[in-house]
């Protein structure tokens, strides 16, 4: 708030102040002195000496007598908040941030049965017939991300979806062989990614990748959906995969401090 404004009846302004002395620690400033926490918060220097000492007590804060830096505790605080989202609030602040990069639609799902169902979504277009939203179910043999989450199956569950599964055909290129499935997951388990071309869609062209959870075992999957005429398969390796798979890879760093990210 700013100085003079009214703050109501239970504001603490002291938490505030101890708030504003952890958020000074930022990009370019992970070592400051006393003053230069005073000059980012506007407190004085005995009050921000104060605040830096009783954070100092409760380990968020360590110095070596001149510089201040904040320990890895503080990461605690935001714990809390990680441990508390469901699935797709931990993936859709990533959604966004990939497909802003890469300027194509991304989605989130998780099998369900014999399909798989979206749980998180950003499009930047609509490149399909029907409209896709959280709780959209297609087909699992037919997309990209229905193979990254049958390629995580173990034996017996594999076998009970090639059981279960009615492998309709799609379009002109739908795998509907069991045995074809299969080689293809194999495929797919080995290099870590899948890339389905107008299986489930002419002219949509999909890569997806596995979010795994702290035990290794996969618990997701995250895609970016393009059109086939606009991005060759060459450029969705070269373009579209290492971005893919460094945002699987942030998504697993905040689900390893939220493994109870629950389906929602």
């Amino acid at each position: 708030m700013e100085a003079g404004s009214e703050r109501p009846a239970h504001h603490v302004q002291s938490l505030e102040r101890g708030l504003a002395v952890i958020k000074a620690f930022g990009s370019g400033a992970a070592r400051l002195t006393l003053s230069d926490v005073a000059k980012s918060t506007g407190l004085t220097r005995a009050a921000a000496r104060r605040f830096l000492l009783t954070l100092a007590d409760l380990g968020y804060v360590r110095s070596d007598g001149r510089y201040f830096t904040l320990t890895a505790r503080v990461l605690e605080l935001g714990y809390a908040y990680l441990s508390s989202l469901s699935l797709s609030e931990v993936v859709q602040p990533h959604l966004e941030r990939l497909s802003a990069e890469v300027h194509e639609s991304c989605s989130v799902s998780v099998l369900d049965g014999t399909d798989i169902v979206y749980v998180a979504r950003v499009a930047v277009s609509r490149i399909m017939t029907v409209s896709i939203n959280v709780g959209t179910r297609f087909p699992a043999h037919a997309t990209s991300m229905g193979h990254i989450l049958l390629a995580g199956l173990d034996e017996p569950a594999l076998e009970a979806y090639l059981r279960d599964a009615e492998f309709e055909r799609l379009t002109s290129h739908t795998l509907t062989a069991p045995e074809a499935l299969r080689t293809e997951l194999a495929a797919v388990r080995g290099q870590g990614w899948a890339l389905v071309d107008q299986e489930l869609e002419e002219g949509l062209r999909s890569v997806a990748a596995p979010i795994r959870d702290p035990h290794g075992t996969v618990v997701a999957a995250v895609n970016i959906s393009t059109q086939a005429h606009r991005t060759g398969h060459d450029a969705v390796r070269t373009s579209l995969l290492p971005s893919l798979l460094a945002t699987a890879e942030r998504i697993e760093a905040d689900l390893a401090v939220a493994p109870s990210a629950r389906v929602s």
